[in-house]
Parts: structure tokens; C-alpha cells; sequence
């Protein structure tokens, strides 16, 4: 089985904050998601952050919606990197070379992401709301 994410691992590996991936998960369904009931965290293997990684550079750089971001990631993952249009213009993504540069900030992310706490919160014994 592939080695999988928190979100907030995801987050820190693509420089943005966990909010926009937590959003991004809980309004699309992307490959490499395993998204179970709720109270269960979502966990994403590198394929899901390579999409996602994807959807970012074609908001940020070319400024189209999430949605549509989604549906030319999608194609671009599956095309290896190539993209068109039936209006003929086509877009092109060194998918190797963002994989790479993910992979790298990924080994960093796992080192200084937060880890999740599991279980109950710990009882408040002084009575304060802190």
C-alpha cells in the first residue's frame, strides 16, 4: 500500500495553507483521496498531492477556477503533461520536473508537519476556559 498524507503534511508540501486543502477535498473528488466517514482524517497518497499540486499551478499562474482546474489537471495527469483544446490551444506541464520538486519539499514536510492528536482532548482541571 502507497504511503499516505495528512492534510496538513499536504499543505506545508505545496506551500498553502491546510484550510484551501481541506476545501479543495471536501467539494471534489480527486484521485489518490481516501476519504472515509466523517471523524476519519483524510489521508492522500502522492498521486492525490500531485494533483493538487497541479490545480495549483493552473490557478495561481493562469487564473482559471478550481473547477476547471480540476477537469485539465485530471487530463494533464493522464496525458502525461499535455493538454487540449478542441479550439486547438494546447498546454504542456513538466510533470517530471514537479514531481521531483514535490517529492522534495515532501521529505521536508514530513519532518516538520504537525502530527495529529488522537483521541479525546485532555480534561480542563482548573475550571478556566483557555
Amino acid at each position: 500500500m502507497p504511503r499516505a498524507y495528512t492534510v496538513a503534511t499536504t499543505a506545508l508540501a505545496l506551500d498553502t495553507s491546510p484550510k484551501w486543502v481541506d476545501n479543495i477535498l471536501s467539494h471534489y473528488r480527486l484521485p489518490g483521496i481516501v476519504q472515509a466517514k466523517q471523524g476519519i482524517p483524510r489521508r492522500l497518497n502522492v498521486e492525490g498531492l500531485l494533483h493538487l499540486s497541479i490545480i495549483l499551478v493552473l490557478t495561481a499562474d493562469l487564473g482559471t477556477t478550481v473547477g476547471a482546474a480540476i477537469k485539465i489537471a485530471g487530463q494533464i495527469a493522464a496525458g502525461r503533461g499535455a493538454f487540449a483544446t478542441p479550439g486547438g490551444i494546447r498546454l504542456e506541464l513538466d510533470l517530471n520536473a514537479l514531481q521531483a520538486q514535490l517529492l522534495t519539499r515532501l521529505e521536508h514536510a514530513v519532518e516538520v508537519a504537525p502530527l495529529p492528536r488522537r483521541g479525546r482532548p485532555p480534561k480542563n482541571t482548573t475550571g478556566r476556559l483557555e
